[in-house]
């Protein structure tokens, strides 16, 4: 059976309408739907802030203040919050502030970098499965399956235990570990979407599955993975934060939050307060900015949530 180009014309046109959550031809523009059920969220616009916040501070930071964050400077060792030294100093004369703003682009390198790698591993993996099924989804959702029953923590330590801690090696510990669910959600949704018109005009067309994955499955899930990869975000830099408390981070004069803690509860019986709330702080403030922004994605993006 051989459809029309007409015929070929509106099954994409169907795709395209289910990828955006409305009906072909419909003259609302999805996007400023999307948009304003996003600002109607005073929670999720107040991550966006924060998340804004926390990167000028970061990386625009560091351009206004300048530290020395690789010499150490015992002289000046635990010195309290004043002048010259706005959060004090830590134990080894490093400046609070300025190490904060250093530990916050790791911190944050890391989470976002893992988080899109986890994504667009899981994104695919979900996708093939859930397309072609069969032995293939059995095989694909069983490893799926088997690395969930590991403890994420546990395996991450034995990693970052075997080899030397790195940027590019806490990539990809983390996402190789943050996939997983990715992959889940967008197969629970690819199992769905097979089924649907527009996807089986191209099967009577004889299109090949890669552009029924690729042009049809991956972009009417992307609700889903945006919002995924968002809260992938957040626990990605909670899990970073768990392995330099526990000291497989990456090892000094790098910084990260994560580090400070570390470090910073050796001396909570000394009062040194500002050695742990500041990192502790910019941990929570960034989980909750990412989690706000997820939340909102979510309602606006999901079309069930837009239409109610």
């Amino acid at each position: 059976m051989t459809l029309t180009a007409q015929e070929l014309l509106s099954a994409d046109d169907l795709g395209i309408a289910a990828r955006w959550g409305g009906d072909a031809g419909s003259p609302s523009p999805p996007f400023l739907a999307a948009a304003r059920t996003f600002v109607e969220n005073r929670l999720a616009v107040l991550g966006a802030a924060l998340l804004v916040l926390l990167v000028l501070f970061c990386f625009v930071g560091p351009l206004l203040y300048h530290t020395n964050q690789i010499t150490t400077n015992l002289g000046n060792a635990d010195l309290p919050p004043g002048a010259g030294h706005p959060l004090g100093t830590d134990e080894v004369g490093y400046d609070v502030l300025g190490r904060l703003m250093a530990g916050g682009q790791t911190s944050l390198i890391i989470g976002i970098a893992s988080a899109m790698l986890a994504t667009v591993v899981g994104t695919v993996v979900g996708a093939v499965a859930g397309y072609l099924g069969g032995v293939v989804d059995a095989l694909l959702m069983r490893i799926v399956d088997g690395l969930l029953s590991i403890p994420a923590l546990l395996l991450v330590i034995v990693l970052a235990t075997i080899f030397t801690p790195s940027t590019a090696l806490l990539i990809l510990v983390i996402a190789a570990l943050s996939w997983l669910t990715t992959a889940r959600l967008v197969r629970a949704e690819t199992l769905s979407l097979r089924e649907r018109e527009f996807v089986e005009a191209v099967r009577l067309a004889g299109g090949k599955g890669r552009r029924a994955v690729l042009r049809h499955i991956i972009p009417n899930t992307i609700g889903t993975v945006i919002v995924s990869g968002t809260f992938q975000v957040a626990t990605a830099i909670l899990l970073l934060a768990g392995l330099d408390f526990l000291g497989l981070g990456i090892p000094p004069p790098a910084a990260s939050w994560g580090q400070m803690l570390s470090t910073g509860v050796n001396y909570v019986y000394d009062g040194y307060w500002w050695l742990i709330v500041p990192a502790g702080l910019a941990i929570l403030l960034t989980v909750l900015a990412f989690n706000f922004i997820g939340d909102g994605l979510r309602d606006a993006l999901e079309a069930r949530l837009r239409s109610r």
